[in-house]
């Protein structure tokens, strides 16, 4: 067994390609290992044995996927069953895995792909395998427990923290009481929407407000908020999460009976219900604003520190591949806030798997429209330097995907 296999998984991120870097590279000059086979689509490409190879590729080509937005290798949102219900399954993958001499599989991704990766180490533990398997983190929510903060976090966070002090400027100019409500990603967890209080500076308190989903929201405090801030300002800017909840645990924007394949409600809209909420309540000039998709994937505003974490992820998961470990996943200790360092360590993926990290109360007000200074510090750090981008014609030049969208 002398090839290894990797994968990319979950939702999109601007730092999860470095981290395919970073196996790549991990694998190549350990000298352990022969051949580097990407599965496309993620599980759903073992599974169909759509592979490319990667231990070919230039210098030149690594650092273009290292700053390209996305995923290199396409991704799936697939649910493994239980094992205990349907093993057919991973018979197949690892016959698979055999087939192909894999030593090895890396899986890059989210709380879902942690624990398909988790699953398959099980399985591989129950069979006396020896093909090691193995998480790296990655995902803008940094919801995954057992690490400081995840890839994908610091890029997202920074061109939130960006946006925010646009939509400062932006809304600042009219003298017309007006209240602006930004939607941020976040199903239970608010780290990226707490994040955007990195926009305030020496002249702009924006955002004046925010919600987090940690703390259950109630309609009538919010409009008393809104309300005493437009005391003292006409131009009123709130951060909020997708995934509020009233007290009851309900989400105020989930649409009724639709969930994936994971069982995650679909979330969308909670902007526009506040708005309309505040216009009827407080009879100002009020519009939401839904980021969505678009704080994924922002290469423009990716942060250095962002990148640089995620391609010592994947690198020291092949080193520990190679120390014989199995069923883990690569973790971020911070060990200083002030200078900022860290180090890199493992953590068993039984405890990760299924799992919510989210943001301490401690770092939220006692009104819960707010967030401390704590968060702040820990925020800071991660969205810092920038990356060298490749432009032609004043537009971005990213990694050819010909290989997932077929084209020529």
């Amino acid at each position: 067994m002398k090839n290894i296999i990797v994968a990319q998984s979950g939702g999109p991120t601007t730092a999860i390609n470095a981290s395919l870097v970073g196996v790549i590279k991990g694998a190549l000059s350990s000298g352990g290992y022969d051949k580097v086979f990407g599965s496309l689509y993620g599980i759903s490409g073992v599974l169909k044995e759509e592979f490319i190879q990667l231990e070919n590729l230039s210098d030149e080509e690594l650092h273009r996927i290292y700053s390209t937005p996305s995923s290199y290798l396409g991704s799936c949102r697939y649910k493994m069953p239980e094992i205990h219900e349907d093993s057919s399954i991973y018979e197949k993958i690892f016959e698979i895995l055999n087939k192909y001499e894999v030593a090895a599989f890396f899986y890059i991704g989210g709380n879902d792909s942690m624990d398909t990766i988790s699953k398959l180490a099980e399985y591989g533990s129950s069979i006396g395998s020896d093909i090691r398997f193995a998480g790296v983190p990655k995902t803008i929510d940094n919801d995954l427990v057992a690490t400081d903060h995840t890839p994908g976090y610091g890029s997202a966070a920074k061109f939130i923290v960006a946006s925010m002090l646009e939509f400062a400027h932006d809304t600042s100019v009219y003298k017309t009481p007006t209240v602006t409500l930004i939607e941020i990603m976040g199903r239970n967890a608010g780290w990226l929407t707490a994040a955007a209080a990195l926009a305030r500076n020496e002249y702009s308190d924006i955002p004046q407000l925010i919600y987090l989903p940690e703390v259950p929201f109630s309609t009538d405090n919010f409009i008393k908020d809104v309300k005493e801030v437009l005391k003292s300002t006409n131009n009123v800017v709130v951060a909020i999460s997708e995934g509020l909840q009233d007290a009851d645990g309900n989400y105020l924007s989930a649409t009724k009976a639709a969930c994936d394949k994971f069982g995650h409600a679909q979330l969308s809209g909670v902007g526009k219900i506040l708005e309309n909420l505040v216009k009827e309540e407080l009879g100002v000039k009020c519009r939401s604003v839904e980021i969505n998709i678009l704080q994924r994937c922002a290469a423009h505003m990716a942060s250095a520190e962002d990148l640089e974490e995620s391609e010592l992820l994947g690198e020291k998961a092949v080193e520990y591949a190679r120390e014989g470990k199995t069923g883990y996943m690569t973790t971020i200790v911070r060990t200083s806030n002030e200078p900022y360092e860290y180090k890199i360590e493992l953590a068993n993926l039984d405890g990760i798997a299924n799992q919510v990290k989210q943001v301490p109360k401690e770092w939220i007000n006692p009104s819960g429209n707010d967030v401390t200074s704590e968060m702040l510090d820990y925020v800071r750090p991660l969205v810092c330097g920038e990356v060298d981008i490749e432009y032609k014609d004043g537009v971005p030049v990213y990694a050819d995907i010909s290989h997932l969208t077929g084209a020529v």
